[in-house]
């Protein structure tokens, strides 16, 4: 053997030999240029807004993160909350270092930050950093409450604590209702349950879904039975929750087996949804004993009786969003759509429950206040409070505010005063079309102010909150000093840049006037219009507002997010503010104030 080892070295020499005596090159060291920039890090894991939920006091987070270079890395450390706990500076790619096994734990309740810092050969450093949270374990909040989902980057329910089967390669979609993710369907991928806990005498579901309508039809919840022997459905026992295509709409439909018969709960037009409308949907349904109800956005879109109740026999699985594998002949498989906070009942939930879901998972409480006109979705009359009477919510005031003692209808108004202004957050109000009204009386002292502002925070002037003025985004409308009078002015953000709709003369009050004035204006995906007593006054083209960052209306100033101009609070009266999701059209807007005066 050692005879053999020797040989084999003495014949690599002299091939090496060999080789350069015929002349064969050696290798060249490359100039690798000059180092640039500096290094580039993604973070994977944990994710910037991740919420951990689990039944444990202390948890772990994997740590998944890639360090590049132009050059060469030098060195990259990893931080948890201020402590280093992992470095590396040697590596198998010199200009690239992927780290997909690290995990830490000890991760206990409340917020945590992470950071991964990289240095290169020539000393430059980046670091990046994300920001995460560990909740206390769920509680349920709801009585009879037995699965949670809120898809906050996870598939596991919060109450059981079951992680279900995943078939295919669903997702996760930024664009949640609530939390930092939802579920994001993908073709022939879908999640399976266990259903032992679900076969109760009674059965409610809530969940919310944005609606992708291909493919046009899909299962959305099913608890059935598995395919007869042919490959059809089998509509005896448990439930199958679908939606289909209905005109370019999309129908959603319940039907729920009672052992011997499938019973149908389908609304019809009342349960179609727009899905160009591409919002968030709330969908619930109940099983009890003796009837079964479908609900739309906390509205009853078809209730039915259900003799016997449903049953279970041979239901083992529940799918969510897909009838596979139980109901699929008719093609109802995987739903490409998004799903938020899915929840389960062990009992059929009131309508009065399904609507205090919908407000505590939106935000939005359920109207109080029925709509004087179409699309109307705010209403603030000023009568001795600054309450939107949709919600019974009170706007924020900011200085001191007042009112008149009368107005332009009922029996109060609006009345500003100096470095005073309300401010109402935008929960439901950011609607792609949007229009607003009201009744105003001039006070041109000071001659500049805000009238009604829905902006976006100005974050490159953080530190001057004085000259906030980004106006890529929202809507802004306000007055200024033009010739004798004051010109009401409207600007709106696309997403990328602003436009104008300036009146000039056209759109001015004289300063000295002394009655009330109808202010109203539009904003839809093709133009905006700005309206004075019922006239137009301004017009032009225009692409559709982008609401971003607009997390707060202010009423009566600019303040605090249109400052840059001094166009802050105005000392004028306001009465009868209206908002609609639809931009109105000049006949509207004439019998809004005509209703008003």
């Amino acid at each position: 053997m050692k005879k053999l080892k020797y040989s084999t070295t003495v014949l690599i020499a002299v091939l090496f030999l060999y080789g350069c005596d015929q002349g064969i090159d050696g290798i060249t060291e490359v100039d690798p240029g000059q180092d640039a920039s500096a290094p580039q890090i993604t973070i994977n894991s944990p994710a910037d807004g991740l919420s951990l939920k689990v039944n444990e006091a202390l948890t772990s987070v994997p740590i998944r993160f890639e360090a590049t270079d132009d050059i060469e890395l030098a060195s990259v450390t990893v931080i948890m909350d201020g402590i280093q706990i992992a470095s590396y500076s040697s590596f198998k790619d010199y200009r690239r270092l992927v780290v997909e096994d690290l995990v830490y734990d000890g991760i206990d309740d409340g917020m945590h930050e992470f950071a991964v810092s990289a240095t290169d050969l020539d000393g430059k450093t980046t670091t990046e950093t994300t920001t995460f949270v560990k909740e206390p374990a769920y509680i349920p909040k709801y009585d009879g409450e037995i699965l949670y989902v809120p898809f906050d980057g996870d598939y596991t329910d919060l109450i059981s604590f079951e992680r279900p089967t995943m078939e295919g390669n669903p997702g996760f979609t930024n664009e949640s209702l609530n939390g930092p993710s939802a579920y994001s369907g993908a073709s022939d991928s879908y999640l399976t349950f266990s259903t032992d806990r679900f076969k109760n005498a009674e059965f409610s579901a809530i969940f919310w879904v944005k609606i992708n309508a291909v493919p046009d039809r899909a299962g959305i919840l099913v608890m059935s039975p598995p395919l007869n022997d042919t490959g059809g459905n089998d509509l005896t026992k448990g439930f199958r929750f679908f939606r289909e295509n209905a005109g370019g709409m999309q129908r959603f439909k319940l039907n729920v087996g009672s052992g011997d018969s499938g019973t149908w709960f389908d609304g019809g037009e009342a349960a179609d949804v727009d899905p160009a409308a591409d919002k968030w949907v709330n969908m619930a349904f109940t099983i009890s004993n003796t009837e079964a109800v479908v609900y739309i956005d906390g509205e009853i879109v078809r209730e039915g009786p259900l003799i016997g109740g449903v049953d279970w026999t041979d239901c083992d699985i529940l799918s969510i969003m897909s009838g596979a594998p139980n109901f699929t002949g008719w093609n109802h498989w995987s739903d490409e759509s998004y799903m938020d906070e899915l929840r389960i009942f062990d009992r059929a939930i009131t309508q009065e429950e399904v609507q205090t879901i919908i407000q505590d998972d939106s935000g939005v409480a359920p109207p109080l206040y029925d709509a004087t006109f179409d699309g109307e979705m705010f209403y603030m009359p000023f009568d001795g409070d600054y309450k939107n009477l949709f919600t019974d919510t009170e706007a924020t005031s900011e200085g001191n505010p007042g009112f008149t003692g009368d107005g332009a209808a009922g029996s109060d108004a609006y009345a500003g005063a100096t470095d005073s202004y309300l401010t109402f957050p935008t929960n439901g109000l950011t609607t792609e079309e949007f229009s607003a009204t009201m009744w105003y009386k001039l006070n041109a002292e000071p001659d500049r102010a805000g009238v009604l502002v829905m902006g976006p925070p100005d974050t490159e002037r953080d530190e001057f909150p004085d000259v906030q003025n980004l106006r890529t985004n929202g809507f802004r409308f306000f007055r200024e000093a033009g010739g004798d009078g004051q010109v009401f002015k409207l600007n709106v953000g696309n997403g990328t840049a602003d436009s104008w709709f300036d009146g000039g003369a056209t759109a001015s009050i004289a300063s000295d006037t002394a009655e009330w004035v109808h202010l109203a204006f539009t904003i839809s995906n093709t133009e905006c219009v700005v309206y004075i007593d019922g006239e137009v006054v301004a017009q032009g083209a225009f692409t559709g507002v982008d609401w971003t960052g607009c997390d707060i209306l202010s009423i009566a100033s600019g303040e605090p997010r249109f400052t840059e101009w001094n166009h802050r609070s105005d000392l004028s009266y306001i009465d009868e503010l209206r908002l609609f999701n639809k931009a109105l059209s000049q006949e509207e807007v004439q019998s809004v104030m005509n209703l008003d005066q």
